[in-house]
C-alpha cells in the first residue's frame, strides 16, 4: 500500500496498515507503540500520541520500558489512562520475557570443547574452510547462535576485523571466541592462523571486546585431536 494511500485512512487504522505494508522489523517506534495504544484523542492522531510519550522519555523504548505505572500516569498525558499503560506495560512484560527464555536456552561457553559441541555438525561435511564468531555477554554466555561470517582460506581478507567484529559491535557484545575449520583434519594452527589472531585481539583492544580464544577444528578426517585453542596451547597472548 502506498504513503499517499495510507494517509488518506482513518487514523486509528494507519500504523496498522503500515505495518502491514513494510512488516513490523521495518515501521518506526512510534508506529508499534501506536499499534499497542490502538487509537489516539480528539485532534490527536494515534501516531501523535504515541510519539508524545516517546518524547516524554527522550525517544527511548527503553526508559519507556523501564517506566512504573504511577510514573506513566503522573505525565498526565491525555489518551494514556490506566487500560492503554497496562497494555503497554503488558507487552514489554512479554519481551523481557521472551528475551530472559532465548538468554536460558543458550549455552555457557566455559571451555574449548563447548565450541567444538556447538560446530561439530557444522564442520562435518564442510570441504573449505569457514570463519565463525561466537558474541558472549559479560557471563561468557552465548548472545545468539554461532554466525558463520566468511568462507575461503584463512588470510588477511578471510577473517577480516571488520568482518568480524561488525555484529559483535551492534549487538554489544562484552567477548568473542572465533573458530574455524580444517577440512584436511589436521588442527594443528598455521602461522596465518596465528597471525590473523593477534590482529583480532589487537582490534578487540580498541572497540572494548575481548577475544577469548580461536578454535581451530579438524574435519571428519582421523587425527589425534578434533581440535585445537590457541589460548590452550600457548600459541597467543589473550590478555
Amino acid at each position: 500500500m502506498s504513503l499517499s494511500r495510507i494517509k488518506d485512512l482513518p487514523g486509528h487504522r494507519r500504523p496498522r496498515e503500515l505495518a502491514l505494508d513494510a512488516g513490523l522489523p521495518n515501521v518506526p517506534d512510534e508506529v508499534l507503540v501506536a499499534i499497542l495504544l490502538r487509537a489516539g484523542t480528539r485532534g490527536q492522531s494515534v501516531i501523535d500520541l504515541a510519539r508524545q510519550i516517546l518524547d516524554r522519555h527522550q525517544g527511548s523504548l527503553a526508559r519507556l520500558a523501564a517506566a512504573h505505572h504511577d510514573e506513566l500516569r503522573a505525565l498526565g498525558i491525555k489518551g494514556l489512562g490506566p487500560v492503554k499503560i497496562l497494555e503497554l506495560q503488558a507487552a514489554f512484560e512479554l519481551g523481557r520475557r521472551a528475551a530472559a527464555e532465548r538468554n536460558e536456552a543458550l549455552p555457557l561457553i566455559r571451555e574449548p570443547t563447548h565450541v567444538l559441541d556447538l560446530l561439530r555438525k557444522e564442520t562435518a561435511q564442510l570441504d573449505q574452510e569457514t570463519f565463525w564468531v561466537l558474541l558472549l555477554d559479560q557471563k561468557y554466555r552465548l548472545r545468539r547462535a554461532p554466525e558463520a561470517v566468511t568462507k575461503g582460506t584463512l588470510d588477511a581478507s578471510f577473517a577480516h576485523p571488520r568482518e568480524v567484529f561488525r555484529e559483535a559491535i551492534r549487538m554489544a557484545a562484552a567477548a568473542i571466541i572465533v573458530a574455524h575449520n580444517h577440512p584436511s583434519g589436521d588442527p594443528t594452527p598455521s602461522a596465518e592462523d596465528v597471525r590473523a589472531t593477534r590482529q583480532l585481539i589487537e582490534t578487540g583492544r580498541i572497540v572494548g571486546i575481548q577475544v577469548l580464544d580461536h578454535i581451530v577444528i579438524g574435519g571428519n578426517r582421523p587425527h589425534p585431536a578434533p581440535y585445537i585453542s590457541l589460548r590452550e596451547a600457548g600459541l597467543v597472548d589473550f590478555k
